[in-house]
């Protein structure tokens, strides 16, 4: 068997074997797919807690909200996040109030309902790929310690041809074996990392959405009685 003499990182890998070699690739690919992921929900949810927060400001300033539904629609005529909510809201209670014999129990109820089927899509827009981060989290350990376990088996059925062993001869293939361990924790801590960060951002932001809709409903409400009683 030939001792390897290269203790570099990268030497380790190319002196690996051709399943291990895999593994690391795999495991690369997982790396590459996390962060690509990481990066772009960051950006969506980050841009999702900015207009909601933007939009509340505008929102509680006062004002007709069929000025604060004009207003949306010109800055963008397909929202998301509590924009979408407010559209679909308003919307839906414009569409009920030209409806006859609607009893106005059913058109809160109704208007409620609208914003909560948004919510739900919504939500599925913002969480898509974040659960691929806990996939990667918790998988690429074990396909790690799978080809550090192969690398191990390879390395001591080689020492079986030979008639003495040394810790030398055993050294490069146990080194060889433990990168994919190592390449297996570089990818799961990355994504373990941001899957808890996300998931308590979502969170966050879906109990604020949650808060806006009764918000949202208690409004129609008024407004409907309101207009019941003059």
């Amino acid at each position: 068997m030939e001792v390897a003499t290269n203790f570099s990182v990268w030497g380790l890998v190319l002196q690996a074997s051709l399943f291990v070699k895999l593994i690391l690739l795999l495991l690369l690919v997982a790396s590459v797919t996390s962060w690509v992921v990481i990066f772009a929900k960051r950006r969506t949810i980050k841009l999702a807690i900015d207009d909601m927060e933007e939009f509340e400001d505008r929102f509680w300033a006062g004002g007709n909200i069929k000025d604060i539904y004009a207003e949306t629609m010109v800055e963008d005529d397909q929202p998301q996040g509590m924009p979408a909510l407010f559209k679909v809201g308003y919307e839906h209670l414009s569409r009920q109030r030209n409806t006859r014999d609607r009893q106005p129990a059913d058109v809160v109820s109704s208007v409620q309902r609208a914003m909560r089927v948004t919510l739900s899509r919504e939500m599925q827009h913002f969480e898509s790929g974040v659960a691929m981060l806990a996939t990667i989290g918790s998988i690429s350990p074990y396909v790690g310690l799978f080809g550090t376990v192969w690398g191990i088996i390879s390395a001591f059925n080689g020492l079986s041809h030979m008639q003495r062993a040394s810790l030398s001869m055993v050294a490069p293939g146990i080194s060889e074996a433990l990168i994919a361990t190592a390449m297996g924790l570089f990818a799961a801590i990355p994504a373990v990392v941001a899957y808890n960060y996300f998931t308590n951002r979502l969170e966050y932001l879906e109990n604020r959405l949650e808060t806006f809709i009764e918000e949202m409903t208690g409004i129609v409400e008024r407004g409907i009685n309101a207009q019941l009683s003059d």
